[in-house]
């Protein structure tokens, strides 16, 4: 854990008792300042209160010496409306802020030096965020890698010498961080999301440019849309280096992507950095784009293209994002449970070829009809859930289909069709375009169900 010593001394009210929050709390209790926690729920204020942490209705608190308030970012700051314990904190001036900023002001404070990576984008920042740190991590670096993709940033190693920090920060996060400075920023991607939380898309992306716009060093900017070229441009007439990234088209200064090679352009002379043919954890465009943010960051840092590419193809990759877990025969099986809308589940889609495509479960607001373009790479599709009977009607006519309606028989079906085809290379494909919630807690736990069923296959040899 990383004690929070800047609010030492100083009264600090802490709402949402989620993981973070009770991080922030005890950061903040271990750095020396005097802690009052809140949760709307009973359970999670009863469970913090067990834990020895100082819970209090924040309506009743003495607002005049509070420092500030830490927010969870899962609690609305502004949108739809603001929270009523941020209503309280505006009406007596009492800063907001999230754990992400209470990490980059103890930086500041104590190691202003320490090599810190901060990635956001609305596609691709997990892969990046656990590309970037594993190139670092083969290259000899103390990379601590943590934020929004799982590990708390408070909950990961406290400053030490090269010692760094590779840190997935989503909207919510940066909009509790005015004073977000990384040494390099990745801004992968601006699209359509979170509009209940941000109100509009230009606010949305505003939040997201502020990641890129506070670095120290570099800003890494993927430029194929036109929310991040404008991102691109207003870090750039600030003074800040900007590392442009395409996987659409060649770049006069920038990396671009070229197929599966990755080129590196200084004022219009490119060169080869990387080849990503043959890397199976990085099939696809977007992944091309992932590790072309990877390698600019490394770069950055001044990691050595060898070391780089040594990375790059000793990256495992994520459960549940396009993961090859098995074979049997020359089938292959791959978990894309990540793969919770059409947007999502078109990034596997386009990058094998010959699939039995596993999909459905709760459907998300227009289905499958995007995914048109892709309906020739699929042999058939077993589809499960609430969504099996809106799926059999986009696909009627266009995708051979069978209504399985659970995973074991998807699975079962699915494995036997693809082993009986004759193909090269059938790929059994579970990316459902769907949330889980209607058979299960999560995407995770889907992916689990999922690899476990595959496994259980006569035959099957696992992946490595």
């Amino acid at each position: 854990m990383i004690p929070i010593t800047t609010f030492a001394g100083k009264r600090v009210a802490v709402f949402g008792l989620g993981t973070s929050g009770m991080l922030s709390a005890r950061a903040l209790i271990a750095g020396g300042a005097a802690v009052v926690a809140c949760d709307d729920s009973g359970k999670s204020g009863a469970e913090a209160k067990a834990a020895g942490l100082n819970v209090q209705n924040l309506r009743e608190l003495d607002w005049s010496k509070v420092a500030a308030l830490i927010l969870a970012p899962g609690v609305p700051l502004t949108h739809p409306k603001p929270h009523w314990a941020v209503d309280l904190a505006r009406k007596h001036n009492v800063e907001i802020i999230g754990d992400i900023e209470l990490f980059s002001r103890e930086r500041a404070k104590v190691a202003p030096q320490a090599p810190f990576i901060a990635i956001t984008g609305t596609n691709g920042k997990s892969t990046t965020t656990a590309l970037t740190a594993h190139i670092l991590r083969s290259a000899g670096f103390d990379s601590q890698m943590g934020g929004n993709i799982g590990v708390p940033i408070l909950q990961l190693e406290p400053f030490a010498p090269k010692r760094c920090y590779v840190v997935e920060v989503s909207s919510y996060q940066i909009d509790l961080a005015p004073s977000l400075d990384p040494t390099v920023g990745i801004l992968l991607n601006v699209s359509e999301d979170h509009l209940d939380r941000h109100g509009t898309m230009e606010n949305y992306a505003a939040i997201k440019t502020r990641l890129v716009a506070g670095v120290e060093e570099t800003a890494v900017v993927g430029v194929d849309d036109a929310y991040s070229r404008a991102a691109a441009e207003q870090v750039e007439r600030a003074g800040k280096k900007v590392e442009r990234i395409s996987v659409l088209a060649p770049l006069r200064n920038g990396y671009y992507a070229d197929g599966t090679r990755i080129l590196h352009a200084t004022a219009g002379k490119a060169r080869e950095v990387a080849q990503l043919a043959g890397i199976d954890s990085l099939r696809g465009a977007h992944n091309a784009q992932n590790a072309a943010c990877a390698i600019a960051a490394a770069v950055a840092l001044g990691v050595d293209l060898p070391a780089v590419r040594k990375g790059l193809a000793t990256f495992p990759g994520l459960a549940h994002r396009m993961q090859q877990i098995a074979r049997k025969g020359n089938v292959l099986f791959v978990n894309d449970s990540k793969a919770t809308n059409a947007d999502s589940a078109a990034k596997a889609l386009s990058s094998f070829s010959d699939i039995f495509w596993i999909a459905g479960g709760k459907p998300k607001t227009g289905g499958i009809s995007s995914l048109v373009e892709f309906f020739p790479r699929i042999r058939k599709a077993y589809l499960i859930g609430e969504a099996a009977n809106e799926f059999a009607r986009t696909l009627d006519g266009k995708v051979p289909y069978e209504i399985v309606e659970v995973l074991s028989r998807a699975v079962d079906a699915a494995a036997d069709d693809a082993a009986a085809s004759g193909l090269k290379e059938p790929v059994v494909l579970l990316s459902p375009a769907c949330a889980s919630f209607d058979q299960y807690r999560n995407f995770e736990v889907r992916g689990d169900a999922f690899r476990a069923l595959v496994l259980k296959l006569a035959g099957v040899k696992k992946e490595a």
